[in-house]
């Protein structure tokens, strides 16, 4: 069993048939577990006896020993074991510490104390499933799923249960399009808008869109259906400005990709995107450099440039390259007001060495996005929101540069406004290069293409509407 305090008190996870503790010829798994341990025993020097029960549930479950409080309550679906937990433990810890930080500074969102409790997915699409169904009852004002798969699986039950879902920067491309989809967020930026604006960054390297034609990329993918998400945008990009494009799956968890490799030493592409996720990533890097592939020439998807993915390559890692819609660091406002008034307070859901991490920078930027949503339905409906006023909070999200200095995020990351139409908000990105020891941002803000991919996610939203039968919203005027 392992446990850990949530906002709304101590939380258990107990373990039973789980593949993170059982699976042992799994490194992936033992590294997931030990990194699992290391938090849990840094939080629980902030347990006080007698306070921890704990219930026997199959394999792995939440127990929340908090007596049920008034509040807004936004449930925390995370991956702090399997083999993905390397990169969820981060994210976990910043929502953690943001929520923390708003009820420690602000009193909550307008006075209103967050009440947040996480349920363990192991980035399992069944048990993500699972935690939704067991926290909706609660009245949760908004989901994120963090997972592609989980998101989908979602997509059906939003509507029905009246619960919006923030997928923010994953999950299906064409939510954007909130006219059909009114419940389903991906701002600030989406996987087709990200590979329209990582062939624009390495065109611009080549010396223009021209000079793609007769140029060969590869792209490295999660087998999944988060890694496949970018095909479509890549195959009509291919087709537009004459490359080449080869498309090499890695099956989860991505820990073997020798025959891969080998491909690549033989096509010998210009460029490689690389879309993957967890251990898949660190491989990939290595990978690369023992065929002596250009760091520079190795574009990482935003989930790939991580320290996560970089640290344990070492010096193989040097130069690598991967899209971001944030800055790394911990160099801003809100990063200094979580250390006074959650650090300094004991409160903190890690080590301070920890903030300010790409993934937990990232958390960041998705619970201020959660956080502003609901405080736009709190100042317009009072102080127990709905779900569905929440989702109009959400679709009138206008976070300007004023308003981002205000909560601590200036120069963290880019003004964005979401419309009832427009569930993206443009989706701008950066490249970042880890120097070794650091990310740096090494690009100005790189427009996607938004010619070719709003018609394309149009497309897909009317395809999915006619399937499904539904009937789109009328933008024009008030939901």
């Amino acid at each position: 069993m392992a446990c850990w305090f949530t906002l709304v008190g101590p939380q258990c996870y107990v373990f039973g048939s789980s593949r993170a503790l059982h699976d042992n010829a799994n490194p992936a798994n033992e590294l997931a577990f030990k990194i699992d341990l290391r938090e849990v025993r840094m939080n629980l020097k902030h347990l006080t006896l007698g306070v921890v029960t704990a219930a026997a549930v199959v394999g792995i479950g939440v127990v929340s020993t908090a007596v049920a409080q008034e509040g807004l309550f936004i449930p925390g679906l995370v991956y702090r074991t399997g083999p993905y937990a390397p990169n969820g433990i981060p994210i976990a810890n910043g929502f953690k510490d943001y929520f923390t930080l708003l009820n420690e500074r602000d009193g909550g969102i307008e006075g209103v104390k967050v009440v947040y409790e996480e349920c363990e997915t192991q980035y399992d699409t069944k048990l993500g499933v699972e935690c939704y169904e067991r926290l909706k009852s609660k009245n949760p004002l908004l989901i994120n799923p963090y997972s592609t798969g989980i998101t989908y699986a979602l997509i059906p039950k939003a509507p029905v249960d009246k619960i919006p879902i923030l997928s923010m920067g994953y999950g299906r491309t064409d939510v954007a399009v909130g006219s059909i989809h009114p419940w389903i967020f991906n701002a600030p930026t989406s996987y087709w808008s990200q590979a329209s604006a990582k062939v624009k960054y390495i065109a611009a390297k080549e010396g223009g869109l021209d000079k793609l034609k007769g140029k060969k990329l590869a792209l490295v993918y999660h087998n999944s259906p988060y890694g496949k998400e970018p095909i479509p945008t890549l195959e009509v990009l291919s087709k537009k400005y004459g490359f080449e494009l080869e498309l090499l799956a890695v099956d989860h968890p991505g820990q073997e990709q020798k025959a891969t490799w080998l491909k690549i030493r033989q096509s010998k592409p210009d460029w490689i995107f690389l879309w993957g996720w967890g251990v898949m990533n660190q491989v990939s890097i290595k990978e690369a450099a023992s065929i002596n592939f250009p760091m520079d020439h190795l574009v990482g998807v935003w989930w790939s440039g991580t320290e996560t993915d970089v640290v344990p390559a070492g010096d193989a890692a040097k130069n690598y390259i991967s899209a971001t819609f944030h800055a790394p660091g911990k160099a801003f406002k809100v990063h200094e007001d979580i250390k006074k008034f959650v650090y300094d307070r004991n409160k903190g859901a890690t080590t301070y060495d920890k903030v300010g991490e790409v993934l937990y920078n990232r958390a960041l930027v998705n619970g201020m996005m959660t956080a502003e949503a609901i405080r736009n339905a709190v100042k317009k409906y009072g102080k127990k929101p709905t779900g569905e006023q929440v989702r109009e909070g959400m679709e009138a999200l206008n976070l300007t540069e004023a308003r981002l200095a205000e909560l601590g995020f200036g120069g963290l990351m880019k003004p964005i406004r979401i419309s009832c139409d427009d569930h993206e908000g443009n989706g701008p990105i950066l490249i970042q290069q880890w120097d070794g020891k650091q990310w740096k941002i090494i690009s100005d803000w790189i427009e996607p293409m938004r010619d070719v991919v709003r018609p394309m996610m149009e497309a897909s939203a009317k395809k999915f509407a006619e399937e499904n039968k539904v009937t789109a919203r009328n933008c024009a005027r008030p939901s």
